[in-house]
């Protein structure tokens, strides 16, 4: 990840509904959440649903798909580990027990890319 990418991505988290927003898709896990429903767990209007979602998916946080009428929109697990991995690679200056597992636990979120052997 560039500083540039993380900028986005922080720029993006940086506002209460897209904070709020983004924890609950955590919650939700890989299988998301529908637009409609987002709006009414957070109490915010559809329109200001698709307007935050479109800024978390341009900075790669999200994922969305379409399932007839409704549009779907969970946590890109991947876009989250790189900006953990980014947040923590240079932790403690080469004493990551200072950090408590952090930069572990970031290495470790997320699905693993395949080793080809």
């Amino acid at each position: 990840m560039e500083d540039l990418d993380a900028v986005a991505a922080l720029s993006a988290l940086a506002h209460e509904h897209r904070l709020r927003l983004f924890r609950l898709l955590m919650r939700q896990g890989p299988s998301g959440m529908a637009a409609g429903e987002i709006a009414e767990a957070i109490g915010i209007s559809p329109s200001s649903v698709t307007f935050h979602v479109g800024l978390l998916d341009r900075a790669g946080l999200l994922r969305s798909w379409r399932i007839h009428r409704n549009v779907f929109y969970a946590v890109d697990i991947e876009g989250m580990r790189r900006l953990m991995m980014f947040l923590t690679e240079e932790c403690c200056d080469g004493r990551p027990e200072i950090c408590g597992g952090l930069a572990i636990a970031a290495a470790d979120c997320g699905p693993k890319e395949e080793v080809e052997g």
